[in-house]
């Protein structure tokens, strides 16, 4: 009773005050929740948040995932690393955008691929999820594959049927050497999607 009462309290702190959707950013970090995936190159998406969270505002449990907010020239961006694990995204997703009354198009989702290597950016509009079971599952969700996605390369350094291993994986010495170079290009990004929208965000960023 008490966890409920205080999962009300929290969620009610974090609700914004904006009114305006379209000047309401959801950023969705997909990742698996607890200490044995932090490091992984599969919570990615999670790293990346927790680094936007850094100057900006602290995460607060709340209905289906950790959740903030902060604002950049008078846009609010809402960050969320949901907590129904890696194939339930999609849940969390919908449940926010939902209740923050979010457009779709105002929607970011963050996460690794295994088809790029290590670092590379790709910011699109649409695509299909590439096997990737947190994308299924907001294409389920959403019920379509045109949704704003920021795909993270972690390159594919892995043997036949080690796919699993490898992205569960923790990055090698290289990999946290360059981390922070580009943790702070996608903090970047995710400004640059709040303020000047995903097509300049796409020819700035990818390739980047």
């Amino acid at each position: 009773m008490f966890r409920f009462f205080k999962s009300l309290f929290t969620e009610q702190s974090i609700i914004t005050a904006e009114t305006d959707p379209m000047k309401k950013f959801l950023i969705v970090g997909l990742g698996n929740i607890g200490e044995e995936y932090a490091e992984t190159r599969h919570n990615i998406g999670f790293k990346i948040l927790d680094e936007a969270a850094k100057a900006n505002f602290t995460f607060e449990t709340a209905k289906l995932g950790d959740i903030g907010s902060y604002k950049v020239k008078g846009r609010t961006i809402i960050c969320l690393k949901p907590s129904t694990y890696m194939n339930r995204s999609g849940k969390a997703l919908k449940y926010w955008m939902d209740k923050e009354k979010i457009p779709q198009s105002n929607v970011l989702v963050i996460t690794d691929d295994i088809n790029l290597p290590f670092g590379t950016i790709r910011v699109k509009t649409k695509g299909s999820n590439g096997g990737h079971n947190g994308l299924k599952d907001v294409e389920l969700f959403l019920q379509t594959i045109k949704y704003n996605r920021y795909r993270f390369g972690v390159g594919a350094d892995f043997g036949k049927g080690r796919q699993v291993e490898y992205v569960l994986g923790e990055w090698n010495d290289e990999e946290k050497a360059l981390l922070p170079e580009r943790l702070k290009k996608s903090t970047e990004i995710i400004n640059s999607f709040a303020l000047a929208g995903i097509a300049r965000t796409m020819n700035q960023f990818n390739n980047s």
